[in-house]
């Protein structure tokens, strides 16, 4: 390796570590440099070989204050990878299909084998069915068995079949909070015993949450992790850093929910799009690791590649209280430090040379909350209930709805349960305290508890109507509410624990009442859910419900109780009590109540009893038998795990590159289409393409399942790709998962679409506008557009994660310029579209794409770097990764 010579040996408790000393490359902008570069900088040197890794990558790293400014690219090897299993299926059935390739190619199927460490944990499965009773968490983890029998069995037989892959069994929590509290290492040592930063990237884009701890982590496509399992260094522009100063304290009445709501609309504003932010100043200091993980994790809803809290002695705090043992407390504590990335936020001379810089005082934050179709729309607390009315009568927008004002006030008597209620715009019929965002922090929890013991003693209930669900990270949150007493008083307003996994925030919110659907459906009724969630997308949470707030765990009791947004919360009653009217304020913990529980009943033991028999699983675990074989026996009848056709047919040579003539569009979109409209998780509607096909398989209605636990199967997955019902395509009469066959010029699905093109011989592209793929991480959002023969986007902007995405499955992305878009160029998505893309095609060229009747406009060619061009000519990443593991 090119810097052995930086390798000292540093000793722990009389063990002697070795450590690449960064400061004995004697170079004075080695201090200037921000601490996530540091990272970076700290992997290139430990890989730099002169072949994957260069010395003058090194030096463009050392060089950032300059080198950030001219979209240079660097390699960065991540020390480990983490998945989920609506993200970690697909991958594991990926791998399966490499093997099976590379030994089709005459070489060994072991060459396809993990060679860093990667977890994955299964949280995406568990759905609220049963809720509101005792009975429902056991009764939900049964039916996620029945259900994903098949799913399970084939992961626990990737976590034999390959090196380096740990499962954490399903009922174990949330996958960002398993990784906060027990995967993540934040200095890791090898097997030679050489200390470097704990750094990983993960199929989920909420991976960001590690950054709260001090590891370095962001979201990735699965297709570009899958290359990091592989052993391929991920290829990136060097990031600019903005620099957020944070000073003094959260007032009484804000939570760290507000917080983030607060900073992701500033950076939004801001523009952060493939930039670090680095969080520094006095206030840092102020915020518990739990908080700082808050703010970290919502950074894909502000738009960064990370935000990152470097390490300090609050963070030594909290790995203790976690149950990390004092050794490998004090071997991250002695490596950081020789290395300068240990920080004292108090200490005013850290300030390293952030590209810009934010400030942001902690004590003018205020209750909020977000919505009702984007996380980024922050509203006050105070505001809602006019902001809801108004966007109610408004024109449709990310704030309207286009209701008729002789409408808007409009009652409908229902009964529940034998309980007569009344449903209105804006009342809240899902009430969940769910997503990793939140359950991975005690104050706002043991916060949602005391609201419910208030709201209790005064006498108030939920409505019938609400669906309410409590959906912890991790058991640490039951031990920790069972032991202060909250968690019976949150069961008896309804809030019983509902599973351990992703539940409402990733849209497995479970059915409503028969009679709140059929009021909603029958009176085109707009009503809420709120949620302690990082997403709200429409479609996502349930298909029923249109407006979908995100707010502190402790807002969510508040607006179950009230049953309704559309409340004056500072002079309007929450309900009546036992004695009369009881209001916001009455209910309403205070910090010192909050902090007098956290202090109390937040205890390392808690961590340790959880984490310890964490690999065990349940019995039904334990019992699943699978083959202990190298090669998957593919079964050609299941509709959960199919052998994927990326590799069929191919050979040990690439492809190349060809121009794309006259292809027909396949959707014209407008802004802000989510990977939530392209490749959904939730409920198969029975109407849909992927319905028709597991009837065709005598599969019955109730056992459809989601589309996020059938993403092992591309048959369905290709069906379901833009089969979201808010889809809103210029090419079709009205929202939803159709489009106009230009030929012929009938509407029909989709998918439908898709395959007559392909039947006639005809490439397909898409028209989109800005932020195109924002959202969720999923790889299947690249994926099911291949499938359905998707060659290009020609988009306005694209979110970071999905591009790459596009790139791994060989479809090429196209950005519109000069601010021009598909109206502008007078573009109905009718005409027929042809690209040349020239051999000798370089990163971030302008493009001609002709079109039919004569126009012609220009486009930019959105591969970024050199190495994105070399898998677009293998025809995608993984097909690249074969040939060259195969070649070595």
């Amino acid at each position: 390796m090119a810097f052995n010579s930086l390798l000292k040996e540093i000793e722990v408790d009389g063990k002697n570590y070795k450590y690449f000393d960064l400061t004995e490359l004697n170079d004075a902008r080695y201090d200037d440099l921000p601490i996530s570069i540091k990272y970076l900088l700290e992997s290139a040197v430990r890989y730099c070989d002169d072949f994957h890794v260069l010395k003058s990558d090194v030096e463009t790293i050392l060089d950032w204050e300059s080198s950030q400014h001219n979209q240079q690219e660097i390699p960065f090897k991540p020390a480990r990878v983490i998945l989920q299993d609506f993200t970690g299926v697909p991958a594991v059935v990926d791998l399966a299909a490499m093997r099976d390739a590379v030994k089709t190619l005459g070489a060994d199927p072991a060459k396809i084998n993990p060679c860093c460490p990667v977890d994955l944990v299964i949280d995406h499965s568990v759905q609220v069915d049963h809720f509101g009773n005792l009975e429902a968490l056991a009764k939900n983890q049964a039916i996620e068995f029945e259900r994903n029998k098949e799913r399970f069995n084939f992961l626990k037989w990737g976590a034999k079949a390959f090196r380096n892959l740990f499962i954490v069994p399903p009922g174990s929590g949330i996958v960002h909070q398993v990784n906060l509290e027990y995967l993540a290492r934040i200095v890791f040592s090898d097997e030679n015993g050489v200390l470097y930063p704990d750094s990983v990237v993960g199929t989920d884009s909420h991976t960001t949450m590690i950054d709260g701890s001090g590891a370095l982590g962001w979201g990735v496509g699965g297709i570009e992790a899958e290359a990091v399992m592989l052993g391929q260094p991920i290829s990136m522009v060097i990031p600019e850093v903005i620099g957020y100063r944070l000073t003094g304290k959260l007032p009484s009445l804000a939570t760290s929910t507000d917080l983030v709501l607060t900073i992701t609309k500033n950076l939004r504003e801001l523009g952060v799009v493939g930039k670090f932010v680095e969080f520094f100043g006095p206030g840092v200091a102020n915020l518990s690791i739990a908080d700082r993980a808050t703010v970290a994790n919502m950074c894909p809803e502000y738009g960064a590649t990370v935000g990152f809290f470097p390490v300090d002695a609050r963070t030594l705090s909290y790995l203790a209280q976690t149950g990390r043992d004092s050794h490998t407390l004090k071997k991250i504590e002695s490596y950081l430090k020789a290395n300068k990335m240990f920080v004292d936020y108090s200490d005013e001379s850290f300030a390293p040379k952030y590209t810009k810089v934010l400030e942001l005082d902690l004590g003018t934050i205020e209750p909020c909350v977000s919505g009702p179709k984007r996380p980024h729309d922050r509203v006050d607390l105070k505001s809602l209930y006019t902001d809801f009315k108004s966007g109610l009568t408004a024109g449709i927008s990310f704030k309207g709805y286009g209701i008729k004002e002789q409408s808007a006030n409009k009652a409908i008597d229902i009964t529940i349960g034998g309980k007569p209620c009344t449903l209105k715009h804006g009342s809240v019929v899902i009430s969940a305290i769910t997503s990793c965002t939140n359950t991975s922090n005690p104050s706002v929890m043991l916060g949602a508890g005391l609201v419910a013991r208030k709201a209790l003693a005064l006498g108030l209930t939920v409505p019938p109507y609400v669906k309410t669900s409590l959906s912890p990270g991790s058991g640490v949150v039951t031990k920790y509410l069972e032991q202060s007493g909250l968690l019976s008083d949150l069961e008896t307003l309804g809030y019983y624990i509902a599973g351990y996994g992703c539940m409402t925030c990733i849209g497995n919110s479970g059915p409503l009442d028969e009679e709140v659907v059929k009021a909603i459906e029958a009176n085109d009724l707009v009503v809420a859910g709120v949620l302690s969630g990082n997403r709200n997308f429409e479609g996502r949470v349930h298909a029923n419900v249109r407006a979908n707030y995100l707010a502190s765990p402790m807002l969510v009791v508040v607006y179950g109780l009230a049953g309704r947004v559309d409340i004056d919360l500072e002079n309007e009653p929450i309900g009546q009590g036992t004695n009369g009217p009881v209001y916001f304020r009455d209910i309403w913990p205070t910090q010192e109540e909050i902090s007098h529980f956290e202090e109390s009943f937040v205890l390392p033991q808690f961590f340790r009893e959880v984490y310890a028999n964490i690999e065990k699983g349940s019995d039904e675990w334990q019992q699943l038998e699978c083959p202990d074989v190298d090669l998957y026996p593919w079964d050609v009848s299941s509709t959960y795990i199919k052998k994927v056709p990326f590799f069929d047919g191919m050979g040990m040579e690439a492809p190349g590159q060809s121009s794309i003539k006259d292809a027909y569009a396949l959707l014209n979109l407008g802004d802000s289409v989510t990977t939530d409209h392209i490749s959904p998780a939730g409920s198969i509607s029975r109407l849909s393409p992927a319905a028709r096909f597991l009837t065709s398989k005598s599969i019955p209605t109730k056992d459809f399942n989601t589309y996020g636990s059938r993403r092992g199967n591309d048959e369905i997955m290709a069906r379901g790709t833009f089969a979201n019902i808010r889809l809103v395509n210029k090419l079709a009469s009205k929202a939803g998962p159709k489009t106009t066959h230009v030929p012929s010029g009938e509407e029909v699905d989709v998918y439908d679409a898709a395959d007559r093109y392909r039947a006639e011989g005809h490439s397909v592209i898409i028209l989109a506008g800005k932020e195109y793929g924002c959202g969720s991480s999923r790889d299947w959002a690249a994926k099911g557009p291949f499938l359905q023969g998707v060659k290009a986007v020609i988009a306005e902007s694209f979110e970071r994660i999905h591009r790459s995405n596009l790139i791994g499955m060989g479809i090429v992305p196209l950005q519109f310029v000069n601010g021009q878009n598909a109206d502008s160029l007078g573009l109905t998505g009718k005409e027929q579209f042809t690209i040349e893309i020239p051999e000798d095609v370089k990163p971030g060229a302008t493009l001609t794409v002709n079109v039919s009747g004569g126009k012609e406009f220009k486009a930019l060619c959105r591969f970024d770097t050199e190495v994105e061009l070399t898998y677009y000519r293998h025809g995608g990443i993984l097909q690249y990764m074969i040939r060259k593991l195969i070649a070595n």
